[in-house]
């Protein structure tokens, strides 16, 4: 179960992990076939700034779903500010056990959290909701170079839940899912830190003051450094990269 210090870490921060709403966009833009008010279910949200943008840009409706509902309370907030709240809904559930029927969607989104599941069963498991034609947009952390440093091998391998994948192997993994990958693209540097590593960095600083003796802040705040860490030095080696797919006719 996650802590309330984890969660307090991320609470009303722009992002829970790296995105970029230029990237967000620039995928959207490639889904030709959408109809004019699509149905589309954002798949771990989180605070959702790609999830308001996604009404924004569709005109459709929008489900959005996150395990906490503290980042759903503050989606809802934000989605009220922009006058767009009539057209996002948010619910609290698992990505493993989604609680719609089956081809209800005509576009699945995900960003930074198909690992959760693994990128051939999030996808597998997934498109049994998609409507036919219907399209499956994801971020997912994948090798960059077929020969990463050590210091990038030697940190991830401490994360066997992180099955870091190059863009090849997802591509062929999406091909056996019976899916078409439309395209693909790595997401900048900037997306790692304009929304999500800079504002972390400056919320565990300001945590710190609160809770200098608190044995679950000091080893969450020092493996989320260690991580900003390699990702200074180790950028080359690996990254976010959007895949936008499609469900065969």
């Amino acid at each position: 179960m996650v802590s309330d210090i984890f969660l307090e870490i991320f609470d009303r921060l722009p992002r829970q992990g790296p995105g970029k709403n230029e990237c967000t966009k620039k995928a959207f833009t490639m889904l030709s076939g959408l109809p004019a008010r699509p149905h589309i279910i954002d798949i771990g949200c989180g605070s959702g700034m790609q999830t308001l943008l996604l009404a924004e840009l569709s005109g459709g409706k929008v489900d959005a779903l996150d395990l906490y509902r503290i980042f759903l309370e503050d989606l809802n907030e934000r989605a009220i500010k922009k006058g767009i709240s009539d057209k996002i809904r948010t619910c609290v559930g698992s990505m493993t056990d989604l609680p719609y029927e089956r081809k209800s969607f005509d576009l699945i989104w995900a960003e930074g959290s198909i690992y959760i599941m693994g990128f051939k069963e999030g996808l597998s498991y997934w498109k049994q909701f998609l409507k036919k034609g219907g399209y499956i947009c994801v971020t997912e952390i994948n090798w960059l170079t077929d020969q990463p440093s050590e210091k990038a091998l030697s940190y991830w391998n401490n994360y066997p839940e992180v099955a870091m994948k190059t863009v090849e192997e997802n591509k062929e993994t999406i091909s056996e899912l019976g899916l078409d990958c439309i395209d693909t693209f790595v997401l900048p540097e900037s997306a790692w830190w304009d929304d999500y590593y800079n504002p972390l960095e400056i919320r565990l600083g300001e945590m710190k003051k609160k809770y200098p003796e608190n044995a679950d802040f000091t080893e969450f705040s020092e493996e989320i450094y260690a991580e900003m860490e390699v990702y200074k030095e180790c950028s080359a080696d690996y990254g976010y990269v959007f895949y936008i797919m499609k469900k065969k006719e």
